[in-house]
């Protein structure tokens, strides 16, 4: 696979994006059907141009408890992203992808404001073997109060949801601009959004941006409030941002160059480097004990 790079840029203008179709799995039991992105109005983003026809990008919406209204505008944000950078999206709320013949196809495997319990334990223990055999996850914002009664999944994602305040504007610190995802940030980032309070924090995370709990009213976990991160995580690879709960979100060219990198490095692309060649065929993977028939 050739990876080509452009130099890391932003096109800060937004503009009106044409409907454009995308290869997309249906809610059905028929399996994987094509649908259109209607005409949204979403800022172009170009981080890192990816011209590998073979990456291909689960995006999962399902939910079992509050359903975000901006899921619709996420859905065609990142698609847009997809057909910006040239690789595959596939958009689905239907769980019987998390099987092993069906996560094997994807390069990562995005969890967009799902909620909770989403999965079975058939579907649970496909999903732990696709990231132990090199897989990639991505979770956004309401992914932390998905499986709540999961402890693996818990670590993957980094933290729980505990509770938030009123949607508000907030200073975030970046923490690390040497990642993908940050790398067009400079070291405070002013934003609006809903800012979730978490349990259970992984402390091997490696945190990316931190909320500074000063700028806003309703902040509970003090000095050390990371709101975006990533890390390696049982053989794959692992990224969450706490960032769009709103339609505005997925609107904003700097939220969205931080989702696209967000992407890539789960997938397993970095700047200057080719696909890191994830192996789903290990002895981990082979073992279908769970395998959807």
């Amino acid at each position: 696979m050739k990876l080509l790079i452009a130099l890391c840029h932003v096109i800060v203008a937004t503009a009106l994006v044409s409907a454009c179709s995308f290869n997309a799995a249906s809610d059905t039991r028929q399996g994987l059907s094509t649908t259109s992105v209607a005409q949204t109005k979403i800022a172009e983003v170009k981080l890192v141009e990816v011209k590998v026809t073979e990456l291909r990008v689960l995006l999962f919406t399902k939910t079992a408890g509050y359903r975000h209204k901006s899921i619709a505008a996420g859905r065609a944000a990142i698609k847009n992203l997809a057909q910006s950078n040239g690789f595959t999206l596939v958009s689905s709320q239907n769980a019987t992808l998390f099987s092993d013949e069906k996560l094997q196809q994807f390069n990562a495997v995005i969890f967009l404001n799902t909620t909770g319990n989403i999965l079975t334990a058939e579907q649970q223990a496909s999903f732990e073997r696709y990231i132990q055999s090199g897989g990639g996850y991505v979770g956004i914002h309401a992914a932390t109060d998905t499986e709540p009664n999961w402890p693996w999944y818990g670590k993957l994602v980094g933290a729980y949801f505990k509770s938030h305040p009123k949607p508000q504007t907030a200073t975030m610190m970046v923490n690390d601009n040497g990642h993908q995802s940050t790398a067009h940030l400079s070291s405070q980032w002013q934003r609006y959004d809903e800012w979730y309070n978490f349990k259970a924090l992984n402390p091997q995370v490696n945190v990316l941006i931190s909320l500074d709990e000063t700028s806003y009213q309703g902040g509970k976990n003090g000095k050390h409030h990371p709101i975006a991160w990533y890390h390696e995580y049982d053989g794959g690879r692992a990224f969450y941002t706490g960032g769009g709960h709103s339609k505005k979100s997925y609107a904003e060219p700097e939220f969205l160059q931080h989702l696209l990198g967000g992407i890539l490095y789960s997938a397993g692309y970095s700047a200057g480097a080719d696909l890191l060649g994830k192996q789903l065929t290990n002895e981990r993977f082979s073992n279908k004990q769970a395998l959807e028939k």
